[in-house]
C-alpha cells in the first residue's frame, strides 16, 4: 500500500489510487461553503444538507469500489498475500499526509483481504510493523534511512536504483521465505 499508488505487487504490477476525495474536494468545499449561512433546519438548508450528503456518499463509493476490485484480484488470483501491519492512527498524525492515507482506505483494504482471502482460499500474512521494508536494499539486505520525499530506493551497497514501493513489496515478499534476494 502506498500513498502516490494504491498498491504495488513484488512482480511489479502497480494498482493506481482513485484519490476520490481530491476528485471532489474543490466542489465539496463550495457546497459547504454556500451552505455556511443558511438557517439551520429550514427547507433549503435540509436541500443543502442533502447534495453534500449525496458527494460524501459518492466519493465513499468510489473509494469502495476500487478496494473491492483490487482485495477481490489478490485474493482470486494468488495463492498468498503478504501485507505490512501498518499503524494508521500513526500515520495520521503527520497532518501533511493525513488527508492522502484516508483517501486511500489503508484499514477498508485489510478488513476486505481478510474476508476475501478466506472465501478463496487464499493465506494472508501480515507482516510486523517495525519490519524495514522500504529502508533494506531487496538485493544485497543493505539498511539506510529512506525519508518519505525520496521515491526511489539507491542502495549504496550494491549500486541498485528500484522504486521505494516495489522495494518494500519484494521485501515482504522475501519475509516471508518465498525467494531469497530475487529483486528486479
Amino acid at each position: 500500500m502506498g500513498i502516490k499508488t494504491l498498491a504495488t505487487l513484488s512482480n511489479g504490477k502497480v494498482f493506481q489510487s482513485v484519490k476520490s476525495y481530491r476528485k471532489f474536494e474543490a466542489k465539496l468545499s463550495r457546497l459547504q461553503y454556500l451552505n455556511r449561512n443558511k438557517i439551520i433546519g429550514s427547507a433549503n438548508w435540509k436541500k443543502a444538507q442533502l447534495k453534500i450528503a449525496a458527494l460524501h456518499r459518492r466519493v465513499a463509493n468510489i473509494r469502495k469500489d476500487a478496494l473491492h476490485k483490487l482485495t477481490t484480484y489478490l485474493a482470486k488470483n494468488h495463492s498468498l498475500v503478504v501485507i505490512e501491519d501498518l499503524n494508521v492512527s500513526g500515520m495520521l498524525a503527520n497532518h501533511k499526509l493525513a488527508k492522502s492515507i484516508t483517501d486511500q482506505g489503508f484499514y477498508e483494504f485489510r478488513r476486505q483481504l481478510e474476508y476475501k482471502c478466506q472465501w478463496y482460499g487464499c493465506e494472508l500474512v501480515v507482516v510486523d510493523r517495525f519490519f524495514p521494508s522500504s529502508k533494506t536494499c531487496c538485493r544485497c539486505g543493505n539498511i539506510q534511512d529512506m525519508p518519505l520525499n525520496l521515491r526511489t530506493y539507491d542502495c549504496r551497497s550494491c549500486g541498485i536504483s528500484i522504486d521505494r514501493d516495489l522495494n518494500a513489496s519484494i521485501n515482504l515478499r522475501n519475509a516471508v521465505g518465498l525467494t531469497a534476494n530475487a529483486c528486479g
